[in-house]
């Protein structure tokens, strides 16, 4: 996925799989992804938090979208998504999540990430593509609907 400022999704942001064993570390693994790609301030993990402890970022079929809080759009630098997956899956508040993509969007970015994403993981050909996935341009190469 590319954008206004270069890549949305580089090869750094994709984890194959991710460490995190909890819906905790998984949103601080995404959060620390954006941050080590320049995309957000560190204190965008904070808001990434504060945003699960106020609502569920869960999104169902397998997926978690964790982002800041509204308040935290100061904190973003610019147009940026994570993707990391994990095979053995996270409890995240009683459900079963195997995809956790964070996303920054600056200004209304956001909204067009979300509606990739839901057209993406609304079909299962395209959930089992990302679970077969070997590499990041294969991931890159399925949310970019290649």
């Amino acid at each position: 996925m590319s954008g206004a400022g270069g890549t949305v999704l580089g090869d750094d942001a994709i984890v194959l799989p991710g460490s995190a064993r909890t819906r905790d570390e998984a949103i601080t693994e995404a959060g620390r992804l954006l941050v080590a790609s320049g995309a957000v301030e560190p204190s965008y993990v904070d808001a990434m938090h504060e945003r699960e402890r106020s609502v569920s970022t869960h999104m169902g079929n397998g997926l978690a979208i964790p982002h800041g809080t509204l308040t935290a759009k100061a904190d973003i630098r610019r147009t940026a998504m994570t993707f990391a997956r994990y095979p053995d899956g996270v409890d995240w508040n009683g459900n079963p999540v195997e995809f956790v993509v964070g996303i920054a969007g600056a200004g209304d970015d956001h909204l067009e990430l979300l509606s990739r994403l839901a057209g993406v993981f609304t079909d299962d050909d395209q959930v089992q593509r990302l679970r077969a996935a070997r590499s990041p341009a294969e991931v890159r190469g399925i949310l970019d609907g290649a």
